[in-house]
């Protein structure tokens, strides 16, 4: 008799718990944007010493920055991303007929790119300019679009990895993929000379203020 209202709260405390996180890292994302739209001294200061430390090392290390190159632009690319999304949104449908989840999936994937590029126009913050560059990039510099989207595509992974009932060892396994993917796109984007570690930093930020609210979203209004 008792057993359905003793469950009814821990419900409802999911979507609240993602939406209290989503609204701290919306926090926090909006003040990084702001100082970076501002151009505020201390941030580009400490962009620059980063940046110039690391082209560098990059310069001076031709064999490891061949392969971030190939890290960055082929295993962490968006397209590759994506590409990994939309493979498991038809894994969703053809094995498990969460015609819901999978829709999800790829609309909150599609949303981030929206996001990022109205961003990267807002803000039109030029990418850095070397005499001796070791890679390219186009479009405005933040937010990085490698960083968000790889945080966007791992987070959302890794929660429904758990959400679907995995085993620890493969819960442990997505987890740890994940995280040295995210880390080491924001390293190799830096490395390459073709961002400000700010601009990994949000798109880090905006990234899991992306899969904070879509999970939000998941629990409160899946079907």
């Amino acid at each position: 008799m008792h057993a359905p209202s003793a469950a009814a709260p821990s419900r409802s405390r999911a979507p609240r718990s993602a939406q209290r996180c989503a609204l701290l890292l919306a926090l926090c994302s909006g003040v990084l944007t702001a100082l970076v739209a501002i151009r505020w001294r201390p941030l580009t200061g400490t962009d620059g010493d980063i940046a110039r430390t690391t082209h560098r090392w990059a310069v001076g290390d031709p064999g490891l920055t061949h392969a971030f190159r190939v890290l960055s632009d082929w295993v962490w690319d968006p397209t590759t991303m994506r590409v990994l999304c939309v493979a498991v949104a038809v894994w969703l449908l053809w094995r498990r007929a969460a015609w819901w989840t999978a829709v999800w999936l790829v609309t909150v994937t599609a949303l981030a790119t929206v996001v990022q590029q109205a961003l990267k126009a807002a803000v039109d913050r030029p990418r850095p300019v070397w005499l001796d560059p070791v890679d390219s990039a186009h479009y405005a510099a933040f937010p990085s679009g490698h960083a968000m989207t790889a945080t966007v595509v791992c987070g959302l992974l890794v929660w429904l990895v758990r959400v679907y009932g995995a085993g620890p060892a493969l819960r442990r396994t997505a987890l740890g993929v994940a995280v040295v993917s995210v880390a080491g796109v924001g390293v190799t984007r830096v490395w390459l000379g073709v961002h400000w570690p700010s601009d990994v930093l949000g798109g880090w930020l905006l990234g899991a203020v992306l899969v904070a609210g879509a999970v939000a979203a998941h629990q409160r209004w899946r079907p």
